[in-house]
């Protein structure tokens, strides 16, 4: 299913149109070459929205090689006068276990805001969405979900005003390495070890199991497993510390730098971007075990401070655990969904 530009205005997209662009905007898919323009784009928009994310050019290059991501149809980057003055993306899912949550990403650049462009990125993300749920899951229900932090007005009132509601809060927590990091033993039997690839696979399932009980949370392929997590530029594997019971993992925290936030903070962090513990080996403290090694080896290795994102309605008490670790709330985002009919 491709897609091209059909002129200032509209843009052919797979199995339907949308015609609701300014005549000034030209809406062409998003190509490898266009990525430093769009790394610009973010940056101007981060400058205003302050949320924290900063992204590099080969940062949006992985983007784009997500395989849940066509970017000839699920892409689309908005432009006049040569500028990239917006952009849109729509992912679907491989498996679904209650509803299939489409997400999106998308952004104005702050000097071409409240001149329509949001709400046309809405109507043909809900438009691509929709298209990409009859094609692969269309026997269950399905919504869109975006998501913006709470200090954005604008992105929240024009959502409100679309038609969405929100539902889920996350808070993104730091915890500076500006006080003694608390080492957290493993009880007798078990052991903590970093990350190998002999590892890998074993990873991905455990971490598919502990998460079906989290909310959005869907079963990861190989694919997507190798392309965002322990195949991500950004993964740490000497900062991924698994506990083992026997050969089992039950426990593991995995690690992260992003090094386009080094650069725009001059603050070197890790991000620990997957925290879990097996159903059978819940109360035990092993999540602490795995993080507090994760922390220690951070300092140790010239790192300033970590974070992680966690949801407000985190089933295991994730958020207790960590304010017990010294993390602070720094910011919230939340989720919103509009069902697709």
């Amino acid at each position: 299913m491709g897609c091209r530009a059909a002129g200032p205005g509209s843009t052919v997209l797979g199995m339907g149109t949308f015609e609701g662009w300014p005549a000034w905007v030209e809406a062409r898919p998003i190509e490898k070459p266009d990525a430093e323009a769009w790394a610009g784009l973010l940056a101007d928009v981060q400058k205003v929205d302050q949320d924290g994310e900063n992204f590099s050019v080969e940062d949006l290059l992985e983007e784009l090689d997500d395989p849940l991501v066509n970017a000839a149809s699920d892409t689309i980057g908005l432009w006049t006068d040569g500028v990239m003055v917006g952009y849109g993306l729509v992912r679907w899912r491989t498996h679904v276990i209650d509803v299939h949550r489409l997400n999106t990403d998308a952004a104005v650049r702050p000097a071409w805001r409240r001149r329509g462009l949001g709400s046309a990125l809405i109507s043909w993300m809900t438009g691509r969405a929709g298209e990409l749920h009859l094609e692969h899951h269309p026997d269950v229900d399905a919504e869109l979900n975006a998501g913006t932090i709470s200090t954005n007005e604008g992105a929240r009132t024009l959502l409100t005003s679309l038609g969405f509601e929100e539902c889920r809060y996350f808070f993104e927590m730091k915890r500076p390495f500006d006080s003694p990091i608390p080492a957290v033993e493993a009880s007798a039997g078990l052991r903590v070890v970093t990350f190998d690839p002999s590892y890998d696979e074993a990873l991905r399932l455990t971490h598919n199991d502990v998460f079906l009980d989290h909310w959005g949370s869907t079963p990861k392929d190989e694919d997507t497993w190798k392309v965002w997590f322990t195949g991500s530029r950004a993964f740490r594997g000497d900062l991924t510390f698994l506990v083992l019971d026997g050969e089992r993992i039950v426990a593991y925290a995995i690690g992260y730098e992003y090094e386009a936030d080094t650069a725009a903070t001059g603050i070197r962090e890790v991000y620990i971007g997957q925290v879990g513990t097996v159903r059978s080996h819940r109360g035990r403290g092993l999540a602490a075990v795995a993080i507090s090694a994760q922390m220690r080896e951070a300092e140790r290795t010239g790192y300033k401070r970590a974070s992680l994102g966690v949801d407000a309605e985190n089933p295991t008490g994730a958020l207790g655990l960590y304010e017990r670790l010294g993390f602070e709330q720094d910011k919230t985002s939340i989720t919103y969904r509009r069902p697709l009919t």
